[in-house]
């Protein structure tokens, strides 16, 4: 089997078919250090875990398959494109860089992620966007084309989170409860029908102002390029605004 292939406009293609994590991801380092690459394309991926981990450059890695769990963990700089679904963890202490998902991603998406962007055309899982937070000028950003379970945005430190129920039917309601339960900082944009009694106590629901609107056309804008949507479309869609009644939630049970 010939494991890789590489091409003349500084670009090569991975066959994943049976290796290990560890060996597979030491291999995309390894040649993309060795060739200084720009894009690596991974194909027959079937659960590989850290896609991305430990490349500190803007280079774009493109993959055909199903990557395990913590795609791009601690990324600092590339760009993963996945044709396909991702599992758990996706962006986990995100730095930098961004991660487009053509399908669904599960549970905990960008959990502690201080910085870059990642797009999910389809559903997300538990606990999506779990104390991310900003770090001076960085500010992570999730905008999700689907619906998401329960305790979407929990404990959320800083950052936007945008969720736009494009799959839900006509009437049907999002099913997350606890939204944004602990949330202390941050904005959540959510489009599609919602109760006041699936928000967490700690959050709130204001208006949208100009810098609001900006916001949304830059990501959703994205969003509509990476994956076919009209983006004036989108951006007619109602939207609630949520953010945290206070900046220490639970500031009463440690008080002495």
């Amino acid at each position: 089997m010939e494991r890789v292939k590489f091409s003349d406009n500084g670009s090569a293609e991975i066959n994943a078919d049976g290796l290990f994590y560890k060996d597979m991801n030491k291999l995309l380092r390894d040649i993309v250090i060795a060739h200084n690459l720009e894009k690596v394309r991974l194909t027959n991926v079937y659960g590989q875990r850290y896609i991305g981990t430990n490349i500190d450059r803007p280079i774009k890695i493109e993959i055909e398959g199903t990557p395990g769990n913590d795609l791009g963990a601690f990324m600092n700089g590339p760009t993963i494109e996945v044709f396909g679904n991702a599992q758990d963890g996706c962006g986990n202490t995100m730095n930098a860089g961004e991660i487009i998902i053509h399908g669904n991603a599960g549970d905990i998406l960008g959990i502690s992620a201080r910085g870059g962007e990642i797009y999910v055309k389809g559903n997300v899982g538990y606990r999506v966007g779990i104390h991310i937070k900003e770090y001076k000028e960085k500010k992570p950003v999730l905008v999700i084309g689907g619906t998401a379970q329960d305790f979407l945005g929990e404990y959320m430190a800083g950052g936007i989170l945008i969720l736009l129920g494009l799959n839900l039917k006509e009437n049907e309601k999002h099913k997350a409860t606890f939204i944004g339960t602990g949330m202390h900082n941050g904005i959540m944009f959510i489009s599609g029908s919602l109760d006041k009694q699936q928000l967490g106590k700690e959050v709130g629901q204001i208006d949208l102002n100009d810098e609001d609107t900006r916001v949304l056309e830059k990501y959703i804008g994205k969003f509509a390029k990476y994956f076919g949507y009209n983006a004036k479309e989108l951006l007619n869609r109602e939207f609630v605004k949520l953010v945290p009644t206070s900046l220490r939630p639970y500031g009463k049970l440690y008080a002495y």
